[in-house]
């Protein structure tokens, strides 16, 4: 009995010892992300987004997302064009043609009156000839015009004066974004200051709405994707038992890496380099097992996404490795 005691007694005592590194362990991936990448970039999902001043490493690769390779639009269904005086869409209608004046002059030379006979001499075999090259001519031009009119529009708006370049939302005191990232000198789509304060306001409205556990406010800041992962993760700090809290976020630097419109949507991705107090609580006895109140300095890349008429939500997060 004695020596069952002193068993019990002592993997008590291991026990004690090992709880708290087991919700240490736990609770480190516990904060916003999970430190993964989720979400998605649209047809960009797959593309690793240009490398900034504030994160000039590459992004990871996603852990989570609901996107397929290839989807949406990530293949051209559309029929490659023939090359060739007859190529093209009209290539079947002139083809036709062709091929209905070569039937006439082989049922003439069957017939023995000869290749173009039925024609009406030479002079109207040149006439024909410029009739028809006159037909390929204008058919072509109107498939041309026909085909700009078609092609996807993007937003291109003019290069950011100096004062955009080193842009400054205003907010947190110590920096912003500073307009466009490294290697991009003129994206597709415009971001303007109004955008980079809204991209300002959601890392902090985001930040604070997990840390209050508000899933409700989460689905209105973020995607449905990404307000699916949040709740996932939520569920699992609960079945751990934990909380993670994160407070005093402030934004130190932030650059657009790319911005785009497919699909009449707008996306824009960002680097931001910003401090935050992370920590993590155990729910029962309010005890910290990871973090501390501390600022501690963080690198991602947010994407962000816009409907027409709404409001900008959190898409994607990635890691910088």
């Amino acid at each position: 009995m004695q020596r069952k005691s002193g068993l019990l007694k002592a993997m008590a005592v291991a026990l004690s010892l090992a709880l708290p590194t087991v919700l240490a362990v736990s609770a480190a991936d516990a904060r916003i992300g999970g430190g993964s990448s989720s979400g998605s970039r649209g047809t960009r999902t797959f593309s690793a987004p240009p490398s900034t001043t504030t994160a000039p490493g590459s992004a990871s690769q996603f852990n989570r997302t609901i996107t397929q390779p290839g989807q949406p639009g990530g293949f051209n269904t559309a029929a490659p064009a023939r090359g060739g005086l007859f190529g093209g869409r009209a290539g079947g209608l002139l083809g036709g043609l062709a091929a209905g004046f070569l039937g006439a002059g082989l049922f003439g030379m069957l017939f023995g009156g000869g290749l173009f006979s039925g024609l009406g001499g030479f002079a109207s075999i040149i006439g024909l000839i410029l009739q028809v090259l006159l037909v390929v001519f204008l058919v072509r031009m109107a498939m041309a015009w026909w085909q700009r009119r078609n092609q996807p529009a993007y937003a291109a708006g003019p290069a950011p004066a100096d004062g955009q370049q080193s842009f400054r939302s205003g907010f947190g005191g110590l920096g912003g974004f500073g307009g466009l990232g490294g290697g991009n000198t003129a994206p597709p789509l415009q971001i303007q200051p109004a955008d980079y304060e809204a991209f300002e306001r959601l890392l902090g409205e985001i930040q604070s709405a997990w840390s209050n556990e508000d899933v409700g406010r989460l689905r209105l800041l973020s995607t449905p994707e990404m307000a699916s992962y949040f709740e996932r993760d939520l569920e699992q700090n609960q079945a751990r038992g934990v909380v993670n809290k994160v407070s005093t976020v402030k934004l130190l630097q932030g650059d657009l890496a790319e911005a785009w419109r497919e699909n009449g949507a707008d996306y824009a991705t960002v680097a931001m380099r910003f401090t935050l107090a992370d920590k993590t609580i155990e729910r029962a006895s309010g005890r910290v097992v990871d973090g501390s109140d501390q600022p501690q300095e963080v690198t991602e890349i947010w994407t962000f996404l816009r409907h027409p008429g709404a409001d900008w939500q959190l898409s994607a997060i990635q890691q910088v490795g």
